[in-house]
Order: structure tokens, then C-alpha cells, then sequence
């Protein structure tokens, strides 16, 4: 079959999703866009095309279809299983970013760190020392074939972060992009492909994150940051200064409430 028929009948199938027809094609031969409208005409065997097209119609992301993700300009191995990451994230990550070299810190704890990206980047970016948990077995598995990936040195630990072994005062920042959507919240078809215990927080939502305020406060982080629901920011302030956090909150590409960083107002 010639491309260009294959990649016609490929977005016929999936209708509404019809552009990932040719994100598949491409990363299936390695191509690029331009390639495929040049060479429409070549025949190719388009077997596994389809079969890769039948899986994603059935709601397997293209991400666990070819086992990577783009994220801040790196790949990252990914696998069933564990979240994917979202461009959403790269809010919460920037802001870390600027607060550690605003602030000079120098030890910090990731909440969840599924394929290990946020401590991956912050470990190539910074002089950080970090140490990140998850509860998660394939995650920790992958998280540190991606520290290896990217030659950097993270104390990833497998355990629920109530459970850790956490100093007061230990860490100067605890960050986090934890499950924050409400358990009843409607997800499509390829979301519910990932693990429900990385994205469900509770039936309020933000019931895992008021945790993480709780465990910074009773460890004596200096700061806290985190993602959450675009719709939590108001409840979030109220228990961010009930535990004695001031909070900045940032939104966004499409306007939405989407990541905080807390400061505590004193350690006593």
C-alpha cells in the first residue's frame, strides 16, 4: 500500500483523532512530515501501521505505544503503567527551577516521582541533592533507567512519603505532581489507560495534596510546590495558611490555575 492511501484510511478510523495518524506514522518510520508528504507515493508494508492504529483507536496512548515521552526537550522512557507527562507540568518545573536558584537550596524531596522526570531535570540543572519516592514498583524501575539514561545521581526510593524516614527540617524543599482529579471526574478513553492511583486524589480531588501540605508542615520544609486542579486553588489557599505557608500561584498556557509554590512564614 502506498503511504499516502494508508495514512488516509489510518485517519478515516480515528475520526476526531485523525492528526495522530501521522504522529504515528512518522515515529513508526522515523520520519518527519515533510519525508512523507514527498515520498506519499512509496509502497510500504502498512501491517504494523494498522496494528499500531488499532491499539491507539482502543485507547492506548502514543506514548506506551512507542515507550517514550518528550518532555522539556528530553526523552524519557515510559511504559504502561506509569503517568505520562504532560506539557502542563513544565509550569511547576520552571518555577522550581527559579526557586532553588533563587534560594540557594540545597536538599529537596519528590512526592511521586512516576518516570522520574522532575528530579531527572532538576538533577541536570542544578547542584541539588534529591531524594524521591513513589509507591509505585514499575515506576521506580523506570525512573531509574531514566537517571541512568541522563547520567544523574537521585535517591529514589520505593515507599509511601508518610512512611519515610524524614528528619524535621531535612529538606528545604518538597515538591510534588501528585493525583489531584476527583475520583468521579469523567476521563476519555486514553487517560483511563494510566494508573488510577497517579491520578485520582480522592472524592474531593485534593485530598492527597492536603497530605503533602500536612507532611511539609510537620517537617519543617522551608518551601513547598506542587501542580494541582484547575479548580482548587481557592480551598488549597485556605489550608496552605492554615499551615503557615504563603503560596504563589501560577496558571497556565490556556489560563488555568495549574501550580504553587509555598513559602513557610517562620519554622517555630
Amino acid at each position: 500500500m502506498k503511504i499516502k492511501e494508508a495514512l488516509s484510511l489510518a485517519k478515516i478510523q480515528l475520526k476526531e483523532k485523525a492528526n495522530e495518524a501521522l504522529f504515528i506514522l512518522c515515529e513508526l518510520l522515523q520520519k518527519d512530515r515533510t519525508w512523507l508528504f514527498l515520498n506519499e507515493n512509496l509502497d510500504f508494508d502498512e501491517s504494523e501501521y494498522f496494528e499500531l492504529i488499532r491499539r491507539f483507536k482502543e485507547g492506548e496512548p502514543y506514548e506506551y505505544l512507542f515507550k517514550k515521552a518528550d518532555f522539556y526537550g528530553l526523552i524519557f522512557h515510559i511504559e504502561k503503567g506509569v503517568l505520562i507527562p504532560r506539557y502542563d507540568s513544565e509550569i511547576l518545573l520552571s518555577k522550581i527551577l527559579d526557586l532553588v536558584q533563587k534560594e540557594k537550596l540545597k536538599n529537596a524531596l519528590e512526592i511521586g516521582f512516576g518516570s522520574g522526570i522532575l528530579s531527572i531535570i532538576l538533577a541536570k540543572n542544578l547542584k541539588l541533592n534529591i531524594k524521591a519516592c513513589d509507591i509505585n514498583e514499575k515506576a521506580f524501575k523506570i525512573a531509574l533507567k531514566n537517571a541512568k539514561k541522563h547520567e544523574v545521581l537521585i535517591d529514589f526510593i520505593l515507599s509511601d512519603f508518610e512512611k519515610l524516614d524524614v528528619k524535621e527540617g531535612e529538606f528545604d524543599l518538597i515538591f510534588s505532581n501528585p493525583p489531584y482529579i476527583k475520583n468521579s471526574y469523567p476521563l476519555d478513553k486514553w487517560v483511563q489507560n494510566e494508573p488510577r492511583n497517579a491520578l485520582f486524589g480522592g472524592e474531593k480531588g485534593y485530598e492527597f495534596l492536603e497530605k503533602i501540605i500536612l507532611f511539609a508542615y510537620q517537617k519543617r520544609a522551608k518551601f513547598l510546590a506542587c501542580e494541582f486542579g484547575y479548580d482548587q486553588k481557592e480551598i488549597l489557599s485556605q489550608i496552605l495558611e492554615k499551615y503557615n505557608f504563603k503560596a504563589k500561584f501560577f496558571k497556565d498556557e490556556n489560563g488555568f490555575d495549574r501550580a504553587f509554590v509555598a513559602k513557610r512564614l517562620y519554622l517555630g
